[in-house]
């Protein structure tokens, strides 16, 4: 029987969607801008006088971690730099690290660079 190829999430490999903007806010964290497109949106936009856009704030960990993705460091390497960075008030590294990865990911703030280049192969 041939053994399946078993892929490590800590061996992804995040960096920024550049279809999202980013800044520095005036406290040194980074935001990152959202635009709400969409029907419903522009009717809640008109009605409600919701924001047409967002300003999604990281926490320092956030903005650290954000800082580390350059797409050729791994999410376990990363991971390694919060622990140089943070010491224990990391912990629980990973479990922290991979939910916040996987949240960033859902929302489509990241990408995985070495999930990319598979597809293109």
């Amino acid at each position: 029987m041939a053994k399946k190829n078993k892929e490590n999430y800590l061996d992804y490999i995040p960096r920024p969607n550049r279809l999202y903007e980013t800044s520095v806010n005036k406290d040194g964290h980074i935001e990152i801008l959202t635009e709400h497109k969409g029907f419903y949106n522009v009717i809640a936009q008109k009605i409600f006088r919701k924001p047409r856009f967002s300003h999604i704030e990281l926490d320092d960990f956030g903005t650290f971690v954000w800082k580390q993705m350059d797409g050729e460091k791994t999410i376990f390497e990363i991971g390694s730099d919060v622990k140089k960075e943070f010491g224990e008030k990391a912990e629980p590294l990973y479990e922290r690290l991979s939910k916040f990865m996987q949240i960033l990911h859902d929302q489509h703030f990241i990408v995985y660079e070495n999930k990319l280049k598979k597809k293109d192969s």
